[in-house]
């Protein structure tokens, strides 16, 4: 059996559907198992062992570029490489028109939401099987329901996400055992207070945590420098790859974060994760795994840092 998976965006959905491919391998260990994804995730999925070609898409880029003759060459390219490949099943765990339309490039039979549970219904005119999962569950969850739909799976399998941190060493990191501190987020109004970040880091290193800060742009750099200049021994991170940043994360022996994709890369990574709300609500989309993971506030009700630095000491003695 040939499985394609269409997951594209953004980084935490790719993540919450890392274990759809554990459950199908448990089912049909035999099976080829490809993913499509957006090109900047495209080292989520070759990460995990059942995953065999990794079929990078560009929509992100192409929509910036559909004057130039060159992005419809390479359009054309990913049509080709999807529709040469014949798959027994394409399951789209999106349920967007974009990933409906994405899947519909490759041969099979095409499988995903019912118009009432996908996120925009016409996604469901392009499937050829269709199945209606509750909206009111985990996204985790609402991925291996709808797998286990689509494949006639048990829904009594283990949490798996099927993925180890690569092997990652450099001179810049700070000795172990250091804390994660991923303070950046896509949206401003998910930030933390700077001040809660350098109070936190400031007891963590009294615990004999050293503290490291990611960033992903100039912006979020400076910001990170900010904060680490206030913190003793604290380390910015340079500009790192998906790849690098899941080694850096699964040497950690805590990560704290806001609402960012890579607070789920740790909890499926199993690095005790406390996830820090400030404008969304985590009950559907919160970090979620089967280590130690704790959703710390809500939208407008930012947790305080010592509720955060009391369930960081939790973790740090579970």
């Amino acid at each position: 059996m040939r499985i394609l998976l269409v997951k594209t965006s953004s980084l935490g959905d790719v993540i919450h559907n890392l274990p759809v491919a554990s459950d199908l391998c448990k089912r049909f260990p035999e099976a080829t198992i490809d993913w499509c994804v957006e090109e900047a995730f495209a080292d989520i999925p070759r990460l995990h062992p059942a995953i065999g070609t990794v079929i990078p898409v560009a929509i992100r880029r192409w929509r910036k570029h559909l004057g130039q003759l060159g992005t419809w060459q390479e359009i054309g390219r990913f049509r080709r490489q999807l529709g040469d490949t014949p798959y027994d099943v394409v399951l789209d765990t999106q349920g967007l028109l974009k990933s409906a339309l994405i899947a519909r490039q490759a041969r099979g039979d095409h499988r995903g939401y019912a118009a009432e549970a996908a996120r925009e219904p016409l996604a469901a005119r392009f499937y050829d099987h269709t199945f209606a999962i509750p909206r009111n569950v985990h996204a985790v969850e609402r991925n291996r329901w709808l797998a286990a739909a689509a494949f006639d799976l048990p829904l009594d399998l283990p949490l798996d996400y099927g993925i180890a941190a690569p092997d990652y060493r450099a001179e810049w990191l700070p000795a172990p055992p250091y804390a994660i501190l991923l303070s950046a987020t896509s949206r401003d109004d998910k930030l933390w207070d700077e001040a809660h970040w350098i109070a936190l880091g400031r007891a963590l290193g009294d615990g004999g945590l050293a503290s490291l800060l990611p960033s992903g742009n100039a912006r979020e750099r400076e910001r990170a420098e900010r904060i680490a200049a206030q913190i003793p021994g604290a380390v910015v991170a340079p500009p790192l790859g998906l790849h690098a940043l899941a080694g850096v994360i699964g040497g950690a022996r805590l990560a704290v974060g806001v609402d960012t994709g890579l607070a789920h890369l740790a909890a499926a990574l199993r690095v005790p994760i406390l996830a820090l709300f400030v404008a969304t609500d985590p009950a559907l989309t919160g970090v979620y795994g089967s280590g130690f993971v704790r959703n710390l506030g809500t939208a407008g009700h930012p947790p305080q840092p010592a509720e955060v630095l009391t369930i960081a000491r939790q973790a740090l003695r579970a």
